[in-house]
């Protein structure tokens, strides 16, 4: 069966991937604006087209001083009032900056860092609110490695990296012009970038990778605060946390780390590094991160380094579509209600309701049938997927949004909304988790699993095609968002998810030999996938099985659990020209072009694996692919029964 958007040149039987987007990709030109585009992007495009036109419904409107509407509007237009922000040039940074200068010891800079992290300027370390991941009913406060501008360490000292770092190094000089940083510190521009890059550089030496950092166990370390003290004694915790949990209803009794050796060695750093060094760092660190606010000058020079050097973007992005970006992100669910009632018919979520309960039933079998785990941990198993939370188009309540917005003050507004959500966050610590809150909008385009509330969430705006059409194809929606929904269940028992319970609590359910032979699959898999060299780079570019694996265990497990799933709607297996419309589905959906910067950064810091991988592989692990195709020995997407995976 040949769609009619396949490539004739590429037979799906050597590339589903290409036979279903070979042509898009080969005439599809990446607009300046974005890194790469596809069929995620095209359903952001039309959300974000959505949201603009209620933004400018709500401004069109009279509005109730204090109201969400008011909020909405005024974050707006204190965006696009740009002869204002021009006019105020870095002025709107002038309080930071003197707080900076006036810092005596670092001891004052340390109190000010958690100011700032207040406000939602990022220091040497990042304190978040999450529920605990042993002790899941109740809310604590997580503390990771920072400090860092470039993606990650390996950036700092790769020399895959080098031209990255000489191009920072400018940008560093460039901003610190631009926002009067040598003048302030009474050196060159020169000299401040130079400082800010071996300041980082030390604080790189120290960070975990991306594929360390996603151990849950490793990254949970219960600590109190005298073992934090104990742990970096160069840095003055106190000082920090009397600004950071400024807003907490109790005492901080214990908090969790999740790389501690950055903890020991960010203090060393910091007591080693002389005071003004720091404050030149963290200059830049405050207009770096509220660069994007700025006049256009800096917003240019902040988007040529960011964008165009690190993912090879060629214009910024249209001054509206930025400020949509950024209603979104100070008052989202303000918007998202809405968006809902535009966007988001009943039917629709009843459709989606059906899928997931479905794919859940389609697991349950699975489950029962492996022929791998013991019985023992299957029931374990089978009592986590019962306890699933599904989350279907928008949160049942709606968040509110204190914050004061003034149409004429666009830094002051972003500030006020970053305090106002620390505080909601910080008064969260040492109470029970509120399972109503959702971590994504509405109108956003994605879903997740989350393994400490154990939820399933997928957001309205990705209920749409090509993932969903409640009047579409049976057989389409099961490769599509049912895929995407078995995805996101796989999550809860990846490498990573397996280790929490129906409870969200991390703690181990599995005999030791079930998680061997659990773990010898995955690992099998992980060098399926560190073998793949995306199309037109370098061997070295090849993918990193390790750091792509949870998400490579969704997409086989989403898949495969989806197509079971389908086979349990129909009541029968699916004819020939149904499965082939749940694997076109499938390649549909991970329709995608990237310019080249973007795949080899992607490559080092994203845990999902190109998208050409996350079709094609995932189905040459499928026998019902090889079937429906009439796979042989001789195609390109042949895997040999032996070496095919199946892991849920």
């Amino acid at each position: 069966m040949t769609s009619e958007t396949s490539n004739a040149s590429a037979r799906p039987q050597d590339d589903l991937f290409r036979h279903i987007n070979g042509e898009w990709i080969d005439t599809f030109t990446i607009p300046d604006d974005r890194a790469g585009d596809g069929a995620m992007r095209e359903l952001f495009d039309t959300a974000e087209t959505k949201v603009r036109d209620i933004i400018t419904s709500v401004s069109d409107a009279p509005q109730e001083p204090g109201s969400e509407g008011q909020k909405v509007a005024d974050v707006f237009s204190s965006f696009m009032d740009l002869d204002q922000i021009n006019s105020l040039g870095v002025t709107p940074l002038d309080s930071s900056f003197a707080a900076i200068d006036a810092a005596e010891d670092k001891s004052e800079l340390a109190n000010l860092l958690g100011r700032l992290e207040v406000e939602g300027i990022g220091g040497v370390l990042g304190g978040y609110v999450t529920a605990d991941a042993k002790d899941s009913d109740i809310y604590a406060l997580y503390l990771d490695q920072a400090g860092i501008s470039l993606p990650d360490e390996d950036y700092y000292f790769n020399d895959d990296h080098a031209e990255v770092r000489v191009k920072f190094v400018e940008h560093v000089k460039k901003m610190s012009a631009l926002g009067g940083i040598g003048t302030r510190s009474n050196i060159s521009d020169a000299e401040v970038a130079a400082k800010v890059m071996a300041f980082e550089t030390s604080l790189a030496r120290h960070h975990w990778d991306r594929v360390a950092c996603r151990d849950a166990e490793k990254t949970y370390n219960k600590v109190t605060l005298d073992e934090l003290r104990k742990l970096g004694p160069g840095f003055d915790f106190d000082s920090w946390f009397s600004t950071l949990t400024a807003d907490a209803d109790d005492e901080l009794t214990y908090l969790v780390i999740g790389q501690p050796s950055f903890v020991t060695g960010m203090a060393e750093e910091w007591e080693r590094t002389d005071i003004e060094t720091i404050k030149i760092w963290l200059r830049f660190s405050v207009l770096s991160a509220t660069a994007s606010l700025l006049t256009d000058e800096i917003v240019e020079e902040n988007f040529d380094f960011n964008a165009r050097t690190l993912s090879g973007t060629p214009a910024l992005r249209e001054r509206w579509k930025r400020g949509v970006g950024l209603v979104q992100g100070l008052l989202g669910e303000a918007v998202g209600k809405l968006y809902v009632a535009q966007e988001f018919p009943p039917e629709a979520k009843d459709a989606i309701d059906h899928l997931v309960d479905m794919l859940i039933k389609a697991y349950d079998k699975s489950i029962n049938e492996l022929d791998w785990m013991s019985e023992e941990t299957k029931q374990k198993a089978l009592v986590k997927l019962s306890k699933f939370t599904p989350k279907v188009g928008y949160p049942e309540v709606w968040r509110e949004y204190p914050a004061a917005i003034d149409s004429s003050d666009l830094v002051g507004n972003v500030r006020r909304c970053a305090r106002a959500e620390h505080a909601r966050q910080i008064k969260r610590i040492g109470k029970e988790i509120d399972r109503t809150e959702w971590l994504m909008t509405p109108q956003t385009v994605n879903a997740y699993y989350h393994p400490v509330m154990n939820e399933i969430v997928f957001p309205a705006a990705i209920l749409q095609p090509p993932f969903f059409d409640a009047a579409g194809d049976v057989a389409a929606n099961f490769g599509a968002i049912g895929a995407v929904i078995g995805h996101e269940i796989g999550h809860g028992f990846d490498d990573q998810g397996s280790r929490y319970d129906g409870d969200g609590n991390l703690v181990d359910w599995w005999t030791d030999e079930d998680r061997e032979r659990f773990e010898e699959r995955t690992n099998a898999l992980i060098a399926q996938y560190e073998a793949l060299v995306p199309a037109g780079l370098d061997e070295a570019q090849h993918v990193n099985g390790a750091l792509t694996v949870g998400e490579n265990i969704g997409d086989l497990g989403g898949l495969s659990i989806g197509w079971k799933a389908l086979e349990l709607e129909l009541g029968r297996v699916p004819s020939a020209d149904e499965a082939a419309t749940f694997f076109e589905a499938w390649a549909k959906a991970w329709r995608a072009k990237m310019r080249t910067e973007e795949r080899v950064r992607r490559l080092s810091i994203d845990p999902h694996a190109p998208e050409e991988f996350r079709c094609n592989q995932v189905v040459k692990n499928m026998t019902a692919f090889h079937d429906t195709y009439g796979v042989t020995e001789t195609d390109g997407m042949y895997l040999a029964p032996e070496e095919r995976v199946t892991i849920w």
